[in-house]
Parts: structure tokens; C-alpha cells; sequence
């Protein structure tokens, strides 16, 4: 009776940290979301006009270089927490869109809070 005692107190204990783990890369998505949306808005709207309107060629190159790395830093991501989250594959469809869409990082960002929120609710 004693072992299996605690080997519950352990399964709970293993069911807590993996909520935990969860809740955390969740968030650390939604800041990732958020970086990754605001360098796509200054390549748009900084870097490219930069370039073809006052000929500085080499901001593009950096910031470029930079949201690629970042973009590709979100897609890993993305896919982790997919499965992680049990997201259906419409939905990451739509977070991967949002990735291509200047501004909809807010959107998604508000959308994974509410999850967020949601979430945390239910398991307590």
C-alpha cells in the first residue's frame, strides 16, 4: 500500500511538471511570435523602403537575414507545441499564416492567451 502511495504522489508529480513544461512553452511561443511579427513589420516597412527608395542595400540583407533565422526558429517551435498542445492541423495553418502576414502576430498572440488562460483553468 505504501508503494503505490507513492507511486501516485510520483505520477502527479510527473503530470504537474508536464503542465508546467506546457504552460512555459507556451509562452516562450507567444514571445517568440511576437519577435518574429515585429522583425517581419520592420522588413516590410523599414528595411524594404530603405533599399528601393533611399539605396541602403545592406539593412535588408541584416534584417532579412534575421527574421529568416527567426522565422525558421518559429517554425520548429510551432511544430513542438503543435503536438505538445494537441493543435488541430488547421489551426497551426493559421499560426503558420500568421507568420506571413505583417500585424496578425497581435492576433495571434491575443488568441494563444486566451488558450493560455483557458488552459490553466481547466487543470486546476
Amino acid at each position: 500500500m505504501v508503494v503505490f502511495n507513492l507511486d501516485v504522489r510520483m505520477n502527479s508529480n510527473l503530470l504537474y511538471q508536464a503542465r508546467i513544461r506546457r504552460f512555459f512553452m507556451l509562452s516562450f511561443f507567444r514571445k517568440l511570435s511576437l519577435i518574429e511579427g515585429f522583425s517581419l513589420i520592420v522588413l516590410f516597412f523599414i528595411a524594404m523602403p530603405a533599399k528601393y527608395h533611399f539605396g541602403y542595400f545592406d539593412v535588408v540583407w541584416v534584417v532579412g537575414m534575421t527574421h529568416g533565422l527567426l522565422w525558421l526558429a518559429y517554425l520548429m517551435v510551432s511544430l513542438v507545441i503543435s503536438h505538445q498542445q494537441k493543435w488541430s492541423i488547421t489551426f497551426w495553418l493559421l499560426v503558420l499564416f500568421a507568420s506571413i502576414i505583417p500585424f496578425a502576430c497581435f492576433f495571434l498572440d491575443r488568441k494563444l492567451r486566451n488558450n493560455q488562460k483557458l488552459v490553466t483553468v481547466n487543470e486546476r
